[in-house]
């Protein structure tokens, strides 16, 4: 009798119509234990409960299913491909990778040789019948592969003659030309690479989000993205980061068939086992299955088939369940009398199984029988997936991480890190792989590369393959298209200013990008992107004008719809609101500030985010953007360290900008004026998606404080001075008073200008200080410049930074005040002429309003007034007694 634990409450929760007849279920099941026993029972409901959801059912689903293959071996489909011939391109390929880190290994560089070792058949069965090249219909696929396995894809390369030896000889040794990167990196080898994977767990992030905006260009009608693929190879061990699995109920939700994930589970990390004492492929697949996504297991090799035709109990399937993953690797090193002792040792029926194999079966199939290092396996797996429609597929393949590299190598803890083979080694790999390469080849020092020729019957069959899917893989292509610049009329409003309205500059940019969403040739080419706080940012009229993308429309009415900016999703919505997730966020602007290349779209991703968790959290992705080549607006809005009233520690941003000067493709901007945005924003469109586009991404920051916006001041040079980084904005009005009135300059960013602008206006009127006011749009735009000049200087040219001539004969030392800490404005100071001091928001922020947090950091206008003072007392310009007396008089 199987004994019920729950709760009455929980099973009288649905009225029972027949109790009878529920009875009757409930007793056969009953006999089926007694008779059958328990293992009976559960074949028999396992197999129930899978009908039933192949009939659809509304049944809850099942997580997890037997340690074995999802397709049995007579439901495999037919090979379609010469796999003798596909066995001696993946033995090149597996010589060749091998070869080039151990050659590199001479110069200590190092690389990664089991883990393509071990995935070989899973990237060539995907090459030759599956990955859609460039010249297809379409975009084709985009590969998201495992970086660890780039010397296979850099061997295949050289096999298909797009690389030489030459290039293989200076893999990790990029100085100069010729080099190859050590990973995919995009911007080092454009040609080949599209996406960075090597940061683990970005890849499984942005594949799922990059299948998403294939759909969302498909869905708005810029780009036929129906037979486009996005296939993701990772490791078992990369599926512990939180973003690989942050994002998959995201595409189990949106139905993402377009989307494969293959997860190699060799059962090793880079220390030792993924799951030592658990089963990390059953834990992945509940993980999957629960997010909806479909779930195909490729787990044992054919030289198990055998062993599966006698397990008339499950005995093996059972134990095969049981058996933690530290021990299947432990089974992977040891002889066969260890197994049938431990293995096949702790069942009856087990042991009478392992009386009828020989010991050369038994080492085959636990050493290195897997599915992943056959192509029959491999193919059915991935039929699968392409086949299975409504839901993304993952693929579980298990392999032998360094398989054939020998037993030094094959599921040892440390192979992760070997980075050569020695002659012995390479000998029996030559021996093992079948290779035609002599032993006199062999006597050198130095291991070989070795090619078949390019007019073998193996380089012939690789061309034919990929010429018939289209082309060559992986590959990035980019045929520029510049977008149409957008008319004057949006520019024209920040221009002018705001009259007597305050209007906060996160306020004045959002104007901005919604008349820009307007515009007829380019403003279908915006991607708003936001994380659930368009409200806060005053998006909230995007909703009924451009409409939130939905895959499903809108199936709901929404609470608001009476009112005049209602909620709207939309299948053609415009409107990426990705709901919490920052990290959801920037992969979908890597996405959309890709597809140029990717799709041959150019798109304009505007994501805004509250500042503190952009380049805080995903400062990662960004370095990503960067690799990737990405293009785009990134706005860090309620910016600074003081803005941010009553939110305190954790929502206070003192060094986005900071961070932001650490990448060198972000073009940073903190504009205090709406003028200056819209200046910006022009010369970014101008820069990112005109006729000589640049790979490079805006980072703005803006501010939720509401002030006046002046009109743009009329004197020439002003929009050159506002991209260079810096102009004078006010000047002091006794500016051309006696020579004896004390001087200074104050530079200011963003809503600092507010208050140095109230600290001029004091220092005049109460200590007859005349100050020029200065607005610096970008200190690290400034710093920038000023290193390209230094480094004219040391090739003997004679540039003078901007800044420095800027500044030139401005009279005074320079205070520089900011919502941020002083190392940002800090700089340039090497390159500013007069004495330098400045003001910042150092530590952590706090709650409180904003005129008490400025006064507590010393950068409201009193202690700039005091500040000031303090650097003319110290050039000698006034006397110290004055600073004591200012002190006293602001109590700082």
């Amino acid at each position: 009798m199987i004994e019920n634990t729950r709760g009455p409450s929980e099973l009288d929760q649905v009225p029972d119509r027949d109790p009878e007849e529920t009875a009757e279920w409930a007793a056969s099941l009953d006999a089926v234990v007694a008779a059958a026993g328990p293992q009976r029972a559960s074949y028999l409901m396992r197999r129930t409960l899978e009908h039933a959801e192949r009939a659809g059912l509304i049944l809850p689903r099942f997580l997890e299913s037997d340690y074995v293959n999802s397709i049995p071996t007579a439901a495999e489909p037919l090979f379609p491909g010469d796999e003798e011939m596909e066995r001696r391109i993946t033995a090149w390929n597996r010589w060749n990778a091998a070869a080039m880190v151990t050659r590199g290994s001479r110069f200590g560089l190092g690389g990664h040789i089991a883990t393509f070792a071990s995935a070989a058949w899973l990237y060539e069965t995907g090459f030759n019948h599956f990955f859609r090249g460039k010249g297809s219909d379409g975009s084709g696929d985009q590969l998201f592969l495992q970086g660890h396995a780039s010397p296979g894809i850099y061997a295949r390369a050289f096999l298909d003659g797009r690389l030489t030896e030459d290039h293989l000889d200076r893999f990790r040794q990029e100085p100069g030309s010729g080099g190859l990167p050590s990973y995919p990196h995009p911007r080092r080898l454009p040609w080949l690479w599209e996406f960075p994977t090597v940061s683990m767990g970005l890849g499984p992030l942005s594949a799922i989000h990059q299948a998403r905006f294939n759909r969302y260009l498909h869905h708005r009608g810029i780009k036929d993205t129906g037979l486009s693929r996005v296939w993701a190879f990772l490791g078992d061990g990369e599926m512990d980061e939180p973003e690989s699995t942050a994002a998959l109920a995201l595409a189990g939700r949106e139905g993402l068939d377009n989307l494969t994930f293959v997860v190699n589970c060799n059962l090793q990390r880079l220390d030792g086992p993924v799951r030592a004492n658990f089963k990390i492929v059953q834990e992945l697949e509940a993980q999957f299955r629960a997010a909806g996504w479909n779930v195909v297991k490729a787990l044992w090799g054919s030289a198990w088939d055998d062993l599966f035709t006698l397990d008339t109990t499950g005995a093996l399937v059972r134990r095969l369940r049981e058996v933690p993953d530290g021990q299947l690797q432990t089974y992977a090193t040891r002889d066969a009398a260890y197994i049938r002792q431990h293995f096949f040792g702790a069942d009856p029926a087990l042991i009478e199984m392992a009386k009828v194999l020989t010991d050369a079966q038994i080492s085959e199939c636990f050493h290195t029988s897997r599915a992943g290092h056959e192509p029959r396996k491999v193919y059915a797996a991935y039929r699968a997936a392409v086949n299975h429609q409504g839901a993304p597929t993952v693929v579980l393949v298990q392999t032998v991480k360094g398989h054939t590299l020998g037993s030094g190598f094959e599921s040892r803890n440390a192979n992760h890190q070997m980075k050569k083979l020695t002659g012995r080694e390479f000998r029996a790999l030559r021996d093992l792989l079948d290779l035609p390469i002599s032993d006199t080849r062999l006597d050198d020092e130095l291991v070989p590369y070795a090619h078949p020729g390019p007019g073998s019957p193996e380089v012939r069959y690789l061309h034919d393959r990929r010429a018939a899917l289209g082309g060559p893989a992986p590959a990035r292509t980019f045929h520029p298209v510049a977008l149409p610049t957008p008319s004057a009329k949006p520019f024209e409003a920040p221009a002018l200013g705001s009259g007597n309205q305050e209007v906060a500059t996160t306020t004045a940019l959002v104007r901005l990008v919604k008349d820009l969403m307007r515009e007829t040739d380019t403003g279908r080419r915006w991607v708003p992107i936001v994380p659930d706080e368009a409200r806060t940012f005053g998006m909230e009229s995007f909703f009924p004008a451009f409409g939130i993308y939905s895959p499903v429309g809108q199936n709901y009415e929404p609470v608001d719809r009476d009112q005049l900016l209602y909620y709207r999703e939309a299948r053609d919505g415009q409107v990426l609101n990705e709901g919490i997730t920052e990290a959801g966020s920037m992969a979908s602007f890597t996405a959309a500030a890709t597809s140029y290349a990717t799709h041959g779209e150019p798109m304009i991703p505007f994501y805004i985010f509250y500042a503190m968790f952009g380049w805080q959290r995903t400062a990662d992705q960004m370095w990503a953007l960067a690799d990737q080549l990405g293009r785009g607006f990134l706005v860090g809005a309620t910016a600074g360290r003081t803005t941010m009233t009553g939110e305190g520690l954790q929502h206070g941003d003192g060094h986005s900008h900071l961070i932001a000067s650490t990448n060198p493709a972000a073009v940073a901007y903190d504009p205090a004026f709406a003028y200056e945005i819209a200046v910006i924003v022009r010369e970014g469109l101008r820069r990112m998606y005109g006729a000589k586009p640049e790979d490079v991404f805006y980072y703005l920051t803006v501010y939720n404080e509401p002030r006046i916006q002046p009109p743009m001041p009329r004197e020439p040079g002003v929009e050159d001075a506002i991209l260079k980084g810096l102009y004078r904005f006010r000047q002091a009005e006794n500016h051309h008073s006696a020579a004896d009135v004390p001087r200074l300059q104050l530079l200011a960013s963003g809503t600092a200008i507010h208050w140095v602008l109230e600290a001029q206006r004091l220092l005049a009127e109460d200590w007859g200080v005349a100050a020029d006011v200065w607005s610096a749009t970008s200190w690290s735009e400034l710093r920038r410049e000023a290193l390209e000049c230094d480094a004219a200087w040391l090739q003997g040219g004679k540039r003078v930074p901007y800044v420095t001539r800027a500044l030139a004969g401005a009279p005074g030392p320079v205070l520089a005040v900011s919502d941020w800490m002083r190392t940002v404005p800090d700089q340039i100071s090497q390159w500013v002429p007069q004495e330098w001091h400045s003001l910042g928001t150092d530590g952590f922020g706090l709650s409180g309003t904003r005129e008490a947090v400025r006064r507590h950091f010393g950068v409201d206008p009193h202690s700039i007034v005091v500040a000031a003072l303090s650097a003319l007392a110290h050039s000698g310009t006034i006397d110290v007694q004055t600073v004591r007396e200012a002190r006293a008089r602001y109590g700082r």
